[in-house]
């Protein structure tokens, strides 16, 4: 008896402490609670950028393609540059640029 004398009033108020728990429960232990919803929103930030880096990468190939399906020359230039293709008559040096070391 002497114990519950000892504690305040405000303490043994219900309504604070249903409320209080309310709050505890609901930024820690709930399945949508605070750090979850920091964690997504991390995550959903990640994945628009990964979004717009994808929609460039793709824009970039489409009109890549659109060059080599329309052009011959441009064909010519990608096969020499990117397969190192060239023709019979001719002689392929690659150089590449020296590595620096730090």
């Amino acid at each position: 008896m002497n114990f519950l004398n000892s504690i305040p009033s405000w303490a043994k108020n219900k309504y604070l402490l249903s409320g209080l728990f309310f709050v505890v429960w609901m930024l820690f232990f709930d399945p949508k609670d605070l750090l979850s919803d920091i964690e997504r929103r991390v995550k959903l930030n990640e994945l628009e950028k990964s979004e717009i880096h994808l929609k460039n990468l793709i824009s970039e190939s489409s009109d890549e393609l659109y060059q080599l399906k329309n052009n011959a020359q441009s064909l010519e230039k990608y096969a020499r540059e990117k397969y190192m293709m060239k023709k019979d008559n001719e002689d392929l040096f690659i150089i590449h640029p020296a590595k620096e070391n730090k």
